[in-house]
Order: structure tokens, then C-alpha cells, then sequence
């Protein structure tokens, strides 16, 4: 397996990353357990979730994505076999959220607990908190890092100028610095993240993990229709990607996949993993079926054409266009 260094951090991880969200959500225990061995049997590393992951469901309060995953780990004894990341910052009710000193070491806490481990590999602010200062932040992760509660940290959802304010004041401090970030990037969404951000991850070394690598299942070519948008519950909210654009992407994916006859999810992923600054891309699956497809991407090679191709077709429509 091609292992990739996350930023300037002493962590390796695979080309594709296993993201939890789904885990006690859309994918009950069983089925988590299932996909989490197959994904480190077939040599993979690198799992994530976040405190929040399944809260926004009704009747869940939050750590449910973390409860299944420590039971896993209790379970399987593969602890040492994964770089576990999690998040924190978003809302978990009441005032447990932000980015507080206070706040941070309760949650760390409360995570640690629910993932049944000491230590947590990569720990990432889930977006940014505008309310608490960046030192403040920072700082409360030096003291975790220190106590050997946290190896890594990382960035989520952060614009150029926050992540790059971020970065001054690590060094400037002697702090720890955000090694990763986890933006939004896909083959439709392409304007958040290339350009003042990715040439700020490149020329920083900082990691990127990106989410949302299938457009929330748009890219594995399922959705072409309105008529197609009841096969899943959220395929309604395939409809910002049913467009011209989108159908043009679509194509030529279709003739990309069958001349290597790949799946458009494989075309997708591959063509992430090969974009300057990305070192894995997150992917979440709800079956071994869906997740064997997926993990083929890493064998999945574009040429220089394919990926021409797949810029063409993806250009991000010029502002008035």
C-alpha cells in the first residue's frame, strides 16, 4: 500500500480514508464492524469521525459514530493497526461546543471514553470558532498533545486566512500546528478549495483529507434524473448537482470507467487522490459491496488524458456565466 505522510506529522496514512459518519446511523453495529475489518484487512489505516456524528438524527444525542467505533476497537484488538481521528467544536447541546480551553478538555475526554483508548491520533477541529482566540485554541491542544492524550492536530472546514493565521501563530509560539485539513472537494465542488487554500496547503505541508469525494453519492453516477432521486433518502439533495454541468461530468466519467473498466466511484476517487496537495480522500460505505467498489480507486491509474478530460468537463462555470 502507498502510504502518504499527513503534512509534516511522524503519521502515515493510506490513499483513502474511512470515514465514520454512518456508523450507528446508516450502518448498525454489525454492519460498522464488518466494514471497519475489511477496510484495515485489506491493508487500509486510516478511519475518522467526529464527536457530533450522528446527533442530527432524531432520538441521537451525539457519539453514537464514536460508541461504535470504540466497541470495535475493545473488540477487534486493532487498535495499533489504525490512525484514529475525531473531531470536536460543533454543536453537542447546551454549552458544549466551540473551541474553549474549557470546552476542549471535556470533550477530549468524552471522546477518549466513548473510543475505548488512550489517545487519539489525529485530533481536528471540526470548523472554525470565530468567538475563542486561535492562541487560546492552540495552546489548550499543546497541553493535550503534552499530556499524551493527542498525538496530531488537525483543521476542518477552515477558509486561507484563518488556517493561514492558524499557522503563524503555531510557529511563532512553538505550538502545535494543524498537519491536516478536511475541506469539501469533489469533481463538482471544486471552487472552495483550489486556490488560495490549496496553494496554502501545498506550500505549508499541510495534509488534506478531503469529504464529500462522491458529491453525497451524485458521482457514483446513480442520480441522472429527477425520476432517479427516490432510490435513497438523500437523494433529494442530488438536485444542486442535476445541471448541465453535472450531466457533463457525468459523461465523461462514463467514458473514463469504461475504458478501464472502472466504476464512476473509482473514477471519482482516483481522480482526487491524483490532484496536487490531496493525500487521502474520506469515503464512507454502508456495505462491504459498496466499500470493495470504493477501495478499488487505488488501483485505478488515470492517464494524463483521462484527467484532462475530467478537468474539462468539471471547469467550475466562471462567476456570471
Amino acid at each position: 500500500m502507498d502510504m502518504r505522510k499527513l503534512g509534516r506529522s511522524d503519521l502515515s496514512i493510506a490513499p483513502l480514508m474511512l470515514g465514520g459518519n454512518v456508523f450507528g446511523w446508516t450502518a448498525d453495529q454489525a454492519t460498522s464492524f464488518a466494514i471497519l475489518d475489511a477496510f484495515v484487512d485489506a491493508g487500509f489505516n486510516a478511519v475518522d469521525t467526529a464527536d457530533v456524528y450522528s446527533r442530527w438524527i432524531p432520538g441521537h444525542t451525539g457519539g453514537e459514530s464514536e460508541t461504535v467505533l470504540g466497541a470495535w476497537i475493545k473488540a477487534s484488538g486493532k487498535r495499533g493497526k489504525i490512525v484514529l481521528a475525531t473531531k470536536l467544536g460543533m454543536d453537542m447541546g447546551g454549552e458544549d461546543k466551540g473551541l474553549s480551553a474549557a470546552y476542549m478538555v471535556r470533550a477530549v475526554e468524552a471522546s477518549l471514553k466513548r473510543l475505548q483508548t488512550d489517545h487519539i491520533d489525529l485530533y481536528q477541529s471540526h470548523r472554525d470558532d470565530a468567538e475563542t482566540p486561535l492562541d487560546e485554541t492552540l495552546e489548550a491542544y499543546a497541553k493535550l498533545v503534552s499530556a499524551g492524550k493527542v498525538r496530531v492536530i488537525g483543521a476542518s472546514n477552515y477558509d486561507a486566512a484563518r488556517l493561514g493565521e492558524a499557522l503563524k501563530i503555531s510557529g511563532a509560539k512553538h505550538l502545535p500546528r494543524y498537519e491536516s485539513l478536511q475541506p469539501l472537494y469533489n469533481l463538482y465542488d471544486r471552487t472552495g478549495f483550489e486556490g488560495p487554500l490549496r496553494d496554502l496547503c501545498i506550500a505549508e505541508d499541510v495534509g488534506v483529507i478531503s469529504f464529500y469525494g462522491l458529491a453525497s453519492g451524485f458521482l457514483t453516477g446513480k442520480y441522472r434524473s429527477e425520476a432517479d432521486f427516490a432510490k435513497s433518502p438523500r437523494g433529494m439533495g442530488q438536485k444542486r448537482y442535476l445541471n448541465d454541468r453535472g450531466l457533463k461530468i457525468l459523461a465523461a466519467m462514463d467514458q473514463v470507467s469504461a475504458a478501464h473498466g472502472a466504476t464512476n466511484a473509482q473514477v471519482a476517487l482516483a481522480w482526487l487522490i491524483a490532484q496536487p496537495g490531496v493525500t487521502a480522500p474520506i469515503v464512507s460505505a454502508t456495505s462491504l459491496t459498496q466499500l470493495s467498489d470504493i477501495l478499488g480507486a487505488v488501483r485505478l491509474t488515470l492517464t494524463a488524458e483521462d484527467l484532462k478530460s475530467l478537468d474539462a468537463a468539471s471547469a467550475p462555470e466562471a462567476v456570471g456565466a
